[in-house]
């Protein structure tokens, strides 16, 4: 196949429109809608559900503990765990971080070291896009499955 070539009015055209040198008006995206709290964000679980997980009415189907596990340690084994929960079908899951230090007092000897680390970065960790692809909801657990020092992890249905 031969190349086609440009004829003498073309190149003349071209570069008379090329000097106009008119700028393209740039497309502007509309302002994407601020995000709601989570608490008033839908979630993956109806009314009903929420209100028996508040309630402490559901049983979680497992749980883990991640009390003396440095920050490293327990983002690998949360990972693992909660992909494995999703794939044997578990729907909640309870996740154990401690409170950290509820007092705030700042002379207690287990001041030493930083506190409250896990309870801080297990949600940060649940917001990653590997594990949020799992999940349809997280809350606070009832007072009876452990209070503010746990968390209720409602996984997504598996397919």
């Amino acid at each position: 196949m031969k190349r086609r070539t440009t004829s003498h009015e073309e190149r003349k055209l071209f570069e008379q429109v090329f000097k106009e040198g008119r700028p393209i008006k740039p497309v502007t995206p509309k302002a994407a809608a601020k995000k709601k709290a989570t608490s008033s964000a839908p979630s993956g679980i109806n009314g009903a559900t929420q209100e028996r997980l508040r309630k402490g009415l559901i049983e979680p189907d497992a749980r883990i503990d991640l009390h003396g596990m440095t920050q490293a340690a327990a983002h690998r084994t949360l990972f693992t765990w909660l992909t494995n929960a999703h794939r044997s079908g578990h729907r909640l899951v309870l996740v154990v971080t401690g409170k950290g230090n509820p007092k705030n007092d700042e002379n207690a000897p287990w001041m030493v070291s930083p506190h409250g680390v896990l309870k801080q970065m297990v949600p940060r960790w649940l917001n990653e896009a590997e594990l949020a692809a799992l999940i349809a909801h997280v809350r606070p657990a009832h007072i009876k499955h452990g209070g503010d020092g746990a968390l209720y992890v409602y996984l997504r249905k598996t397919r």
